[in-house]
This record gives structure tokens, sequence and C-alpha cells, in this order.
């Protein structure tokens, strides 16, 4: 399991019956997560009824937050990088702490590199991966559909400080992005994707992992430099699991490239009992 375990200014603090008790910063929230199919000792007593957030799910589908004494938004850090919190709808709150583990994997290579690294974040959501790329030395191009998010993004770089030509940015489809950077001949030498389970470009073109994503890794072998660093899949599609992506990845590259894939669940340890929870799945694709 790739380990998400460096937080300070996070912590998941209980797992029990269907949700999680989490610290962000100054605030503490309970969020529905339905792997959580125990419950523990404490009966969610203490913290979890002095919860600051509350997200519930309605009956009707979706949900809403039930808000204490907690702003719309705040500030966590994470090493040099600072992140913007903020209770958004279907229980997110524009990070996922657990990708902190990726994070420093791949800050690591690129500041080991004795090269410039040009580094492409597909589906690249609030920017988390962006920030830390470019904060490790790469120079990032970051793609979602989604304006809202991009702006998120451009607000967490700011934030932590990255220069102002760090990271492009870039509002489209992502697979059709790809197709016309490939018609462009652009290379980069390391790429990152985070793609959902379903979604809808900026233009309405529809997503599904099931049916595109083989087909997108296999577009990615035209825009990998000569000699690539690392690609990076991440996937939080319930019933995808880690070797199953992992495979997916060694089968796009392996021709041209060869190399090695390394697969796991990504994980944050719980406070309460030292037990890791599995939050999604990584894939990692290395030449060596």
């Amino acid at each position: 399991m790739f380990v998400a375990d460096n937080w300070k200014d996070y912590s998941l603090i209980d797992a029990s019956d269907g949700e999680r008790l989490e610290r962000w910063g100054d605030y503490v929230l309970v969020r529905p997560d339905p792997q959580i199919i125990w419950k523990s000792e404490n009966d969610k007593g203490g913290l979890w009824r002095k919860a600051d957030g509350v997200y519930r799910r309605s009956s009707g589908g979706g949900g809403s937050w039930i808000k204490k004494d907690m702003p719309e938004e705040w500030i966590i850090s994470y090493g040099e990088m600072k992140l913007s919190v903020s209770p958004m709808g279907f229980k997110h709150t524009g990070v996922f702490p657990e990708q902190a583990a990726n994070w420093d994997w791949f800050s690591s290579l690129i500041k080991k590199s004795s090269r410039p690294i040009k580094l492409l974040n597909l589906f690249a959501y609030t920017g988390g991966a962006s920030v830390a790329a470019a904060l490790a030395g790469a120079f990032v191009c970051h793609v979602d559909a989604s304006k809202g998010m991009v702006a998120r993004a451009k607000l967490n770089a700011k934030l932590s400080g990255v220069r102002e030509d760090g990271i492009r940015y870039i509002v489209d489809d992502c697979f059709k992005f790809v197709q016309r950077e490939i018609r462009r001949g652009n290379k980069y030498d390391a790429i990152i994707l985070d793609p959902p389970s379903y979604g809808r470009g900026p233009g309405g073109e529809k997503w599904s992992l099931e049916a595109n994503l083989d087909g997108l890794m296999k577009e990615l072998r035209g825009l990998l430099s000569d000699e690539p660093l690392f690609v990076l899949l991440n996937s939080y599609t319930t019933g995808l699991s880690a070797s199953t992506g992992g495979y997916i990845l060694y089968n796009a590259f392996r021709d041209r490239f060869g190399g090695k894939v390394v697969s796991e669940e990504l994980g944050l340890p719980v406070v309460s009992s030292g037990i890791c929870l599995p939050c999604g799945a990584s894939s990692r694709w290395t030449l060596d």
C-alpha cells in the first residue's frame, strides 16, 4: 500500500459505520465512505458529535453539508504546499489527502532528475499534483474540463508560491487535448492521470473509464519523450483494482519503452486503530 503518512494539517481520526471522522487544519468534518462497513469501539462519541461539519446523504440521491462553526473556505499545508479546503458538493473538500503519497514519490523523481522535466497532468482537478510537481521543479501542463476546478487549481498554485510560468492551465476535454498535442508534435517527460468513472468535457464530450481509458493510454505513447521519467495512473472507480490499472498501464507502454509498473492501493492511517484505510489505487510506471 502507498500510505500518505507525512501529514501534519490533516488526520483521519476514526472510521466507523460508513463514515470518516477527519481533521482538516483547525476543523473536524464527518464524511460518508461506503467501504467502511465496520463499527469502531467508541460508538461515535466525543469528536464525532462535536464535528464542525457533517455531510449527510439524502434518500433521493446526493446530499448536503450540515455546518456548525465553520468557514466556507480555509487553508491547510503539506510541506511547501498550501491548499484551499472547502466543503463542496458530493462530499468533497477539494483535496484528496491520500494523494500525498504520490506527491512525495514523483517530487523525489523530479528533483533527482538531471534535466528539466515537462509534465502533463490530465483530469487534474484542483491541482494538488500540479502544485507538487511545479514546486519540485517541473514545468506542468494542467488539463481539466471544469473551469471552476481550474480556477481553484490556480488559487492553490498562488497560495503555494508557484511561479506564474510554472503551470500552464487548459480547460478542455482531456482526450481531445491529447490528440491535438500529438498532432502538434509536443512531448512530455512525465504524465499523471486521475480519470473519473464517468464525466463530460466542456463541449459535452462523454467520458467512460471502462470504454475510454485503454484507448487514451495508448494515445499517450505518442506524447512521451524519448526518455520518459514516469506515468502515474490513479483510480477511484469501484471494482477497478490497482492491478487492473497496472495491467492497462504496462500494456500501453511495454512495447516501446519496456520498464516496470508498481500498483498498490492508496491508504490513510486511521489514528484510532493504527490501521490504514484504503482510498483508491495508483499504478506507477517507470523505465527501471
